[in-house]
């Protein structure tokens, strides 16, 4: 049948204008994360419309190519005027099974084929999506692939709370110890002048070199990549986000120098900075990606990530190129870091080494989530696979 027939595409949502109400936008949808919900409030004056359990479908590039597509949870709201949003038809389509046909090829393709419009901003044509054949599946089929589908998500929504929860301890404490300076024994450390103002007595600071250990990404050969798991894993800009790849090379000869191991800091040089503690498995480095490590003896590698963060924002605050922002070596030469005593820096070490151990864990095992929710997702939503005997209670085992 065709797609429109089987859903609502943008239908209405009544929603005030000029008053105040959810807002999503295109940065709040990670690209492999099933969920999104409104972190902010704005006045409403225009743009898509959508209510939980509504599918937002990034209509533009590169958005849609990288995977802008998310499930919509909490209060009626409003986003991106490149969002088209998908809502279930009563008897005929889940919400829950639309999304996840929407992720798909069987959607995806047809609507990255019809873009128009000039380039950098070209749009699918919806008048396409629309007449998109899709085989249709009975509803209570669909309810059951999509509890299959839901159990994976459902337990990678889970294990990234739970990250959001170490990474929030881990910040917590890095304010208490080192912007307020309220660490254990403070009471008796007098403060002294330094490059970065009054710091504890027996505190130093220190360039971000004598600190970490700093490698620049290896130039690729774009026509070796690949989305087939042949050859190395290669770690892009824009994987830095999601903290994933899909992107592999079979180029050879390149130094393991150029290698990113668990746990290894990464920066995006271009475009926003963005950075991550790299959980994806070993993988190479490509051009303007930079890898940090922390020297031997030095602090801990989470501590380093809490003390260039603020640092990489500011930087991405105050640098302006002609189209995009662009780092430096000379901007990372610049940057001071303030390094502990000794005995703060052990403390440092009890605490945040094994808060980056856990979240490490926890991101790998998204990561064998994804890969067997994906493996499972084609064959369940175009029906190859048999649900009629699977009960919805689906549980997937951590």
């Amino acid at each position: 049948m065709r797609f429109a027939d089987f859903v609502q595409i943008n239908p209405k949502v009544a929603l005030k204008r000029n008053f105040s109400h959810p807002c999503v936008m295109m940065e709040d949808i990670t690209p492999g994360y099933r969920y999104v919900n409104s972190p902010r409030a704005k006045e409403f004056k225009g743009g898509s419309v959508f209510e939980s359990g509504d599918t937002l479908f990034a209509r533009i590039t590169p958005c849609l190519e990288n995977g802008k597509i998310a499930q919509y949870v909490g209060e009626p709201a409003f986003g991106s005027t490149e969002f088209i949003v998908f809502r279930g038809k009563p008897g005929i389509s889940d919400n829950n099974f639309i999304f996840y046909l929407a992720i798909t090829d069987i959607i995806r393709k047809p609507a990255e084929k019809s873009m128009f419009g000039a380039s950098g901003r070209q749009r699918a044509d919806i008048n396409v999506i629309s007449e998109i054949d899709i085989s249709f599946i009975p509803f209570p089929i669909q309810c059951k692939i999509a509890a299959v589908l839901c159990a994976y998500d459902d337990l990678i929504e889970n294990n990234t709370r739970r990250i959001r929860i170490l990474e929030e301890m881990a910040q917590a404490i890095y304010h208490e110890w080192f912007v307020y300076f309220r660490f254990p024994g403070h009471e008796g450390v007098r403060m002294v002048e330094s490059p970065l103002g009054l710091i504890p007595e027996g505190w130093e600071v220190k360039n971000l070199f004598n600190v970490a250990e700093i490698t620049y990404g290896y130039p690729f050969n774009s026509s070796f990549f690949s989305n087939e798991p042949e050859g190395m894993q290669v770690i892009r800009i824009r994987d830095i986000p999601n903290n994933s790849t899909s992107t592999y090379t079979t180029e050879s000869a390149i130094k393991n120098k150029y290698k990113a191991n668990q746990g290894d800091i990464l920066i995006g040089m271009d475009g926003n900075f963005h950075m991550c503690k790299w959980a994806g498995g070993e993988a190479w480095l490509n051009q303007r990606v930079t890898r940090l490590r922390t020297k031997p003896n030095s602090i801990p590698q989470c501590l380093l990530f809490l003390l260039i963060q603020p640092k990489i924002r500011e930087l991405n605050a105050t640098i302006v190129g002609t189209t995009v922002a662009h780092l430096g070596d000379n901007h990372l030469r610049e940057i001071l870091l303030l390094i502990p005593s000794d005995s703060v820096n052990r403390m440092c070490h009890e605490i945040f080494d094994p808060i980056l151990r856990s979240e490490i864990i926890l991101r790998q095992k998204n990561t064998i989530l994804r890969a067997q929710r994906d493996l499972l997702l084609p064959r369940l939503v175009s029906g190859e696979l048999d649900v009629e005997g699977i009960m919805p209670e689906i549980k997937v085992e951590p």
